[in-house]
């Protein structure tokens, strides 16, 4: 990663609109649980039957996790064109695409590629709120 720059960012969207964004989906990536395969590892065998000894509330649980998705998704459809390039930008920094000397070029990129599937694109990133946190401190925002 590079180092901190020392330059100053006038960004269209608030840093803590952004890190409003890493909270949501650092809490969707932690909602799947790293030792989930399929299924089985839950279940014991008594008698030579397989017994679920997992319980849970089901569809209960599932939408809880779907809500924060759901409204991670609904916070950045709501984003004016200027600022979702600014998000897309920032993970692509964050990931390593471009460099923050590259900022420019990145959201000039961001909002040529802009439509309305932004959310859907960023969501389906599994480090989303690392990648963002991470073009955030490279930055200096």
């Amino acid at each position: 990663m590079e180092p901190k720059s020392d330059r100053e960012w006038d960004l269209t969207i608030g840093p803590d609109t952004v890190r409003l964004f890493i909270e949501k989906a650092k809490a969707i990536s932690a909602a799947v649980n790293d030792d989930y395969f399929d299924g089985g590892e839950h279940e014991v065998e008594i008698d030579g039957e397989a017994h679920e000894s997992h319980a849970h509330d089901g569809l209960a649980e599932e939408e809880a996790e779907n809500l924060t998705e759901e409204e991670l998704c609904e916070l950045i459809d709501d984003l004016n064109v200027d600022e979702a390039a600014e998000l897309v930008a920032l993970v692509w920094v964050g990931r390593g695409d471009y460099d923050a000397s590259e900022w420019q070029e990145a959201v000039t990129e961001a909002r040529q590629r802009g439509n309305k599937r932004t959310a859907k694109y960023l969501l389906g990133m599994p480090m989303l709120g690392d990648w963002l946190e991470e073009g955030l401190e490279a930055i200096g925002a």
